[in-house]
Parts: C-alpha cells; structure tokens; sequence
C-alpha cells in the first residue's frame, strides 16, 4: 500500500494582480523569492494583456479585470490571502473587495493607485488621460487600445526580456468608474502602502495616493528607493517587505 503523504499548507497565500500594459510575467523574479520562504504564489493574469493578449476587445474594461482576480480567488478557494495590486492594479484589487474582502489579511498597494467609489484612471490620472483615444461621436470605428508608454528598468537583459511582453491596453479598463461600497479604508484588514520614490509614472496619482497612506493611522507606509517597476528592479527588496507583512 502506498504511505500517506502528508501536507502542510503554506504559510501564507500571496495574490499578485500586475498593472496595465503587463501581465503576470512581470512577477517573475518575485514569485520564486516568496516560494522558497515557504509560501504559495498566485499571479492572475489579467483579460486582454500579458499571456491573454488574444482575448482583446473592445469590449474589455475594469470589470471584466476585477471579475478576474474574483474567480482565482474564489475558484482556487483562497483565504486569509495577501493581496497585493500593483500600479493598476490597484484598480481592480480595490473593486474585488466586496465580493472577496473576507478573504483578505492584508492589502497591499505596490506603487498604485487607491480609488474611491466612482473614480477610475483617467480621473485620477489627467496626464495618462491625453494618452486615452476619446471615443467617437456615434462609437463607430471608435479606438480601443492604449500603447503603453516607455518604462525603466535597471537590467539592460531585462528590459529586453520585458519590452516585447508589453501590449496595448483596453480603453475601457482606464475609463471605467471602480465600485466599492465603502472606502478601503473603513475594510476590516490590513493595509499598507508601498511608494517608489524615484519617479511618478501618473504625473501625481501615485503620490497622491502615498501621502493618504501617510497620513491615516489605518495605513502602514514604506518607501522604495527605485522607479516604478518595483517587482523587476527591486525583486530582493520587495520580497523582503512582503515576508515581514507575512509574519
């Protein structure tokens, strides 16, 4: 007969929603720092870019993106979970929160933006708004995708591992309004706020975003000393920071 094996659960759970014009490639020097301490890591991959650049349309926005994340979540049967969103992402961890905040321990926002009820990225972000085609009068032959504009790695190997994974974004996942019933603050978990300092790829949305943490006791606040692709540039020093939110 064969022996049971016995399994022991991971401590923690780790959710990573990437941003736009990513996928959940860009986690790929992080995934195996968090693995090794002995933690499951899980990387939706967002409709419409990074692997599922296939299924872009038009008809692609930031619900479909939430309903995403949503489905791993509840699919995989994930609890007492880290979640984490970074850049955009933010968007779409703040709109899961009400069908899975119960699931969540700790909400992490990696350089990203927080919204409220009703706002969305062009409404934070007026600067990436002059980037977004405008749709047409009668939404006829109206442009659908947003190129995503350059952005800095440190590794000149891994800017060109990265640069040909980066694909135009669906329009309405920038214009789309995100929908949570109460501010992320008023959620009944954790919540820290992690700033790259050395750049603001919104134009002020990010920073904006950090001072809100700074200045509310419901936050927790660190500062990392890169530009704003964290998980690529800083992979050692942000594992080190998601480990000790870990315990």
């Amino acid at each position: 007969m064969l022996a049971a094996v016995e399994h022991t659960a991971p401590m923690t759970t780790f959710v990573l929603v990437h941003g736009a014009w990513g996928g959940a490639h860009g986690f790929h020097l992080l995934r195996p720092r968090l693995r090794a301490a002995g933690h499951d890591v899980v990387t939706p991959s967002l409709t419409g870019i990074g692997e599922r650049v296939h299924l872009a349309g038009p008809w692609v926005d930031l619900s479909v993106h939430v309903r995403d994340v949503v489905n791993v979540v509840l699919h995989e049967d994930l609890r007492d979970i880290v979640l984490l969103g970074f850049s955009y992402g933010g968007m779409v961890v703040t709109g899961a929160l009400d069908e899975i905040g119960d699931r969540v321990r700790e909400l992490v926002y990696l350089d990203a933006f927080v919204p409220d009820d009703g706002d969305s990225v062009v409404t934070l972000a007026p600067a990436l708004a002059a980037v977004v085609p405008a749709p047409g009068a009668d939404g006829l032959g109206a442009p659908w995708l947003v190129p995503g504009p350059e952005r800095h790695y440190d590794d000149p190997a891994e800017a060109a591992w990265s640069a040909p994974r980066r694909s135009p974004q669906p329009v309405r996942t920038f214009t789309e309004p995100v929908r949570i019933s109460r501010p992320v603050e008023e959620w009944p978990l954790r919540r820290t706020y992690l700033r790259a300092v050395r750049e603001d790829v919104t134009g002020g949305a990010f920073a904006a975003a950090a001072a809100r943490a700074r200045s509310s006791a419901a936050w927790h606040y660190a500062e990392i000393d890169s530009t704003h692709l964290v998980p690529q540039n800083r992979p050692d020093e942000l594992a080190r920071i998601l480990l000790d939110l870990a315990g």
